[in-house]
């Protein structure tokens, strides 16, 4: 695979007004603990049923015989704040040490940290460094960040982390978002970063969380998020270039970061692998891993028209929106919930076929 995203915890020290995650937010004393205790719990077995290869073929540049390379993927982790203590200790350190000893001999995984930039230290960067991370990508450069409200102040704060980040040997990546870092088979170190800025692939702002709750997105049917780096395009493809899934601290899997009405299946249970595999044949996940979210019903009794107009809603604030990840939702609570449940049914029968 590609790339996968894996948010290790729901701690933050923050509480954007834009999170696309409501459960991303400051956590106190018995709290925090629960949220942490429950990422270094589960981290252990996600990462048991991760991909025994985290590798790719690339399909836009075969070699001269007209095979396919094989690249090195990447895992981006992230949160919440990842270098929140206890976290980055109790949690991401442990998680990196795991992850470079699975695929140290199975062609090696490129490990990306991706933080907000607010809590980097010369200690915690030589740390991350030592630790083997590959890219660490600041996601915090717009105006909705605490501090942020202005270029100069943007500018400043860049400028702070590049000289950080040099003087550790690290190169810039070149691009604005980690998601999309070039396709390298060098071992870094890179920075980058980026923002829910109106350029970026997030500007518009999903429908999701406190962004949804804030009446904050801006995307219309004309935006679609499917099909685009981190939406669903090419999920189903893992063993190619393009595909993406995201994990949650509680070991849900999702096509998309945004995140899906319910997960395709959870990896405390059972390997990643076996769940892409098993929804395959779907039409409505291949519609996904195309990005043409609006055919996802075709085979379920739902026209192209049907699936537009379930998009259309109005926002907490009762203004028109309409948006296909809208009409995603609908459409998981209305068929999809059961294609899924069906499917993971299937999986717990062959495993205990296997046994």
């Amino acid at each position: 695979m590609e790339s996968l995203y894996y948010v290790l915890s729901w701690a933050c020290h923050r509480k954007c007004r834009h999170c696309y995650e409501p459960r991303f937010r400051p956590y106190v004393r018995g709290a925090l603990e629960a949220v942490v205790a429950e990422a270094q719990r589960n981290a252990p077995r996600i990462i048991d049923h991760l991909p025994a290869r985290m590798t790719y073929l690339e399909r836009e540049q075969p070699g001269g015989s007209g095979q396919l390379p094989e690249r090195r993927g990447r895992i981006i982790l992230g949160g919440g704040e990842v270098l929140l203590d206890p976290v980055r200790t109790r949690v991401l350190y442990p998680a990196l040490a795991q992850l470079r000893a699975r695929y140290a001999s199975q062609g090696g995984v490129n490990l990306i940290v991706q933080t907000t930039g607010d809590l980097l230290t010369e200690q915690i960067v030589a740390e991350l460094l030592r630790r083997g991370v590959w890219t660490i990508s600041v996601s915090g450069v717009d105006a909705f960040h605490s501090g942020m409200h202005t270029p100069e102040r943007q500018r400043a704060f860049v400028e702070r982390l590049t000289r950080l980040f040099e003087s550790h040997g690290m190169r810039a990546a070149g691009v604005p978002v980690s998601a999309a870092l070039p396709r390298r088979e060098d071992d870094g170190p890179y920075y980058s970063f980026f923002g829910a800025t109106p350029d970026a692939w997030i500007g518009r702002l999903w429908p999701r969380g406190r962004a949804w709750q804030n009446g904050l997105s801006s995307a219309t049917l004309a935006d679609n998020f499917c099909n685009r780096w981190s939406g669903g395009l090419h999920f189903l493809e893992h063993r190619y270039s393009g595909s993406e899934v995201s994990v949650d601290p509680a070991g849900n899997v999702f096509p998309c970061c945004i995140k899906t009405r319910v997960p395709i299946g959870n990896l405390l249970e059972e390997d990643l692998i076996d769940i892409l595999e098993s929804l395959a044949a779907e039409p409505a996940f291949q519609a996904i891993s195309r990005g043409q979210p609006e055919r996802m019903g075709l085979a379920y009794g739902w026209s192209e028209e049907r699936f537009i107009d379930a998009s259309r809603t109005l926002t907490p604030r009762g203004e028109p929106y309409a948006n296909l990840c809208i009409g995603c939702d609908r459409f998981h609570e209305s068929v999809l919930g059961g294609v899924i449940e069906a499917a993971r049914e299937r999986r717990a029968a062959q495993r205990g076929a296997r046994a």
